[in-house]
């Protein structure tokens, strides 16, 4: 009997080691709360605009005892544009977006923007149309707006129903709790797997009138430049012609959120929408090439560049940003193809993620690509350090000066190719095990 009981007092022992083993090993594995890359100063204090106001609340479609919905009121008269992806598996909310974009908003109604989080109302049929429809006409009738005012979307979980009932519950509590300064509160209730809300604003002078830009966005794995990559909302007080704020939108947006990329994969959801209110007093741009026209676009683009980084500086499981550079292709289509194939590659992302300088992983990269490179011309740098050049290990090259670079959060890595004068630049993040771990569990 003694015997047994010490058998039993044995395999007791074994099994709590092994308990705190599997306690250690995922306290090390698991998620950071807040991404390393986060900004240390946190969410931004962004700016009121004028003739906007926002709310959030709890409609509890996944997420239990947080902010899962937010509304956002813009002034009748706003001019309204949007970029939306090129999925062919887009989402309910996002083609009613379209759609709306497509023709003459009524000038007279205010605009209205719900979003939620948790279920992205995508590969639902007719069901998701039933639900954006719900939806918009519970909105446009607690706002006193059309039905063609009011824009959603929805992000998270990928073929499942949207309990649509839930969200409409909170429509009017939403519309009493609308406020100038709630920005904040709306940038993370659509928040899913990302781990810090990103905001970022400019301020101008127009016709001496201080004019005012402000968004945020969320995004943080599905991240593939295919549009824009995830979901964006800016707002400003400038008065901008409609065609005159798409056509700077989807031009900006090239450079911007399309030349990121965190896995590769592009969502079903992506969507960003600039929203102008005219509440400046400053004068209607109605020409991109004038001198207030060439002004407003500068700072919007400020705006979404800083935004487009955040995302990826939030990409899941990320420890390093990283800026890739391509110069001397045949063109600039070239160069981007190239710096994507590197952006995107797991095995560059991976050696960023062990600070291992493997500049081969790089070559192997252009030559995947698929596009014109000389071999013989071929040069990569990390940052300042010259790696390798015509086609060949730099004489001034060392391991360990590569490794040492390796350490920074922020890494560039630089390549010619020597072909032309095409260049691009797109902006990535390492891959590390946290990216499967976060993405093993996200439907649990």
């Amino acid at each position: 009997m003694s015997a047994d009981k010490a058998q039993i007092k044995q395999l007791e022992q074994k099994i709590a080691d092994l308990e705190a083993q599997l306690k250690a090993y995922e306290a090390a594995n698991a998620a950071p709360m807040v991404s390393p890359l986060a900004p240390k100063a946190g969410f931004p204090k962004l700016p009121s605009i004028a003739g906007v106001r926002f709310a959030a609340g709890q409609a509890g479609v996944k997420y239990k005892g947080r902010n899962d919905v937010m509304l956002v009121e813009a002034v009748a008269g706003s001019s309204v544009a949007g970029v939306f992806t090129r999925s062919a598996t887009r989402s309910a909310p996002v083609l009613d977006c379209q759609a709306k974009l497509a023709k003459s908003l009524p000038d007279n109604k205010p605009i209205a923007i719900l979003v939620n989080s948790g279920n992205s109302n995508a590969f639902t049929g007719a069901r998701g149309d039933g639900s954006v429809q719900a939806i918009c006409e519970t909105v446009a009738s607690q706002m006193n707006t059309d039905t063609d005012c009011v824009f959603t979307a929805s992000t998270g979980v990928i073929g499942e129903p949207l309990p649509h009932d839930r969200i409409i519950k909170q429509v009017a509590d939403l519309y009493a709790d609308l406020s100038a300064d709630a920005g904040e509160a709306a940038a993370r209730a659509i928040m899913t797997t990302d781990t810090f809300p990103k905001g970022a604003s400019a301020e101008i002078m127009l016709d001496g009138k201080p004019v005012h830009i402000s968004g945020f966005a969320k995004g943080s794995g599905m991240i593939a430049p295919d549009m824009a990559t995830m979901l964006v909302y800016i707002f400003t007080d400038a008065a901008v012609e409609q065609s005159v704020l798409q056509s700077m939108v989807s031009g900006i947006n090239e450079n911007s959120f399309n030349s990121i990329t965190v896995d590769s994969d592009t969502s079903t959801s992506d969507s960003l929408m600039l929203v102008a209110t005219g509440q400046s007093g400053a004068s209607v741009i109605t020409n991109a090439d004038s001198e207030n026209g060439k002004a407003f676009a500068a700072a919007l683009e400020q705006v979404m560049l800083e935004l487009s980084h955040l995302v990826v500086k939030d990409g899941e499981g990320a420890t390093k940003f990283v800026t890739v550079k391509v110069n001397n292709a045949t063109s600039d289509a070239s160069a981007r193809t190239i710096a994507l194939a590197i952006a995107n590659s797991p095995l560059v992302k991976t050696a960023i993620a062990g600070e291992d300088p493997n500049w081969g992983r790089v070559v192997m990269a252009i030559g995947k690509s698929g596009e014109p490179a000389d071999r013989d011309k071929i040069a990569i740098s990390f940052g300042d350090i010259v790696v390798a050049e015509n086609g060949w290990v730099s004489d001034s090259y060392t391991e360990e000066a590569g490794a040492a670079y390796m350490k920074n959060e922020e890494i560039t890595i630089s390549t010619d190719v020597g072909m032309g004068s095409g260049n691009a630049t797109v902006w990535t993040c390492d891959l590390t095990h946290q990216y499967i771990t976060i993405n093993a569990d996200y439907r649990s």
